[in-house]
């Protein structure tokens, strides 16, 4: 057969979904020896993501990602290519070009929080997101939430929805020195033990809730650590500095943006707890990082959180202050239910694996 993968977003951003493609690739190159792949870049894209394999070869493309007219000029661009199946990871696929089409959805966000997008981003999802799970074959989802939300909200039939869950970055699992740790830590200033929160500094990670539970946490005990907030400014960021300074915490509270990913692995070693508080999340990536990292995690009881996170986090209301200070009080000072808690997260994690996401993949290309 001959699939095709769209890889266009790499060059645009190097989020989630990137980090769903950049991994994935690589992933079916060792599984599949036999089918060819067509893997289609930006044609402004100087790197490549193509695996150096014989039967894995780099094409590149003009239209770019999220063009109001994407897909008919997109689809105008694959017609020579004779593709079997198209996969579009980014969800809106072409209106043609492929004998089938598969899309990844990640999450229906726009749906539960159209406030917490932007107006163009709204516009953009909103616009395609019924076209686009009615013109694909088939569809994988993130998760089992997304599935759900994508058969409740959208009426896709069951059978036409597969739950195919990613991975982490390979990198989050290799051990680390100590050294190179404390480095890290010397090098932004940071203690150990910290409450740690990664993500885009955006409304719906909810991070104004997380400052008036650590604030709580402040006044209530004797618990003396930073909150550190690791991500790029997202949109209405500043309602969180603001807090931040009504909150009288600016000297507790550091941002932290433009880290690589192996300090951010350093981080996690680091940490005392890795909180995630968003009001929605399709996967929700740091989680599953944290736990490769031996770093305990809370996350909020909202969509696929407590499936990623199983046994092993706690999963609290995502608007009850009172229950997150209390967790953040238990995990930090509770030398055993912070053992138990980073043994049954190394188990987790390794439920998640790169290879079981290219055979799934695989076996949607060649039957979905």
């Amino acid at each position: 057969m001959h699939i095709g993968i769209d890889a266009r977003l790499l060059y645009y951003q190097m989020g989630g979904i990137s980090q769903y493609v950049r991994w994935l690739l690589p992933a079916l190159a060792k599984l599949d020896q036999v089918n060819r792949y067509t893997v289609f870049h930006s044609r402004k894209d100087g790197r490549t993501y193509t695996p150096s394999v014989p039967n894995f070869q780099r094409q590149n493309l003009g239209t770019p990602c999220h063009h109001r007219l994407e897909r008919w000029t997109l689809a105008g661009e694959l017609s020579r290519f004779r593709l079997d199946v198209l996969h579009s990871p980014d969800f809106i696929p072409p209106q043609f070009g492929a004998r089938r089409h598969i899309i990844t959805v990640h999450d229906l966000n726009f749906i539960y929080y159209p406030e917490f997008l932007t107006p163009e981003s709204m516009r953009y999802y909103a616009d395609q997101i019924q076209w686009a799970v009615a013109k694909a074959d088939h569809i994988a989802a993130d998760s089992h939430a997304t599935r759900y939300d994508l058969i409740e909200h959208l009426r896709v039939p069951p059978d036409k929805v597969t739950t195919i869950h990613l991975a982490a970055n390979p990198l989050y699992a290799r051990e680390y020195e100590a050294t190179a740790v404390q480095q890290t830590l010397d090098q932004f200033h940071l203690p150990r033990s910290f409450i740690l929160f990664v993500g885009t500094l955006e409304p719906r990670k909810n991070i104004p809730f997380l400052l008036e539970a650590y604030d709580r946490l402040r006044q209530t005990t004797a618990v003396d650590v930073p909150l550190i907030l690791v991500g790029r400014k997202g949109w209405i960021y500043d309602d969180v500095f603001k807090h931040i300074e009504e909150l009288g915490l600016t000297g507790q509270v550091r941002h932290l943006e433009g880290i690589y990913d192996e300090q951010l692995a350093h981080l996690y070693h680091a940490a005392g707890v890795l909180v995630t508080p968003s009001h929605y999340e399709g996967f929700g990536l740091p989680a599953l990082e944290a736990m490769h990292c031996g770093c305990p995690v809370i996350v909020s009881n909202r969509g696929s959180l407590p499936e990623i996170v199983g046994p092993a986090g706690l999963t609290l209301d995502v608007l009850d202050e009172t229950e997150w200070t209390d967790a953040l009080y238990r995990v930090l000072t509770d030398s055993a239910l912070r053992q138990r808690m980073i043994a049954a997260g190394y188990e987790q994690a390794a439920t998640f694996s790169w290879p079981k996401t290219a055979e799934m993949t695989r076996w949607l290309y060649l039957t979905g």
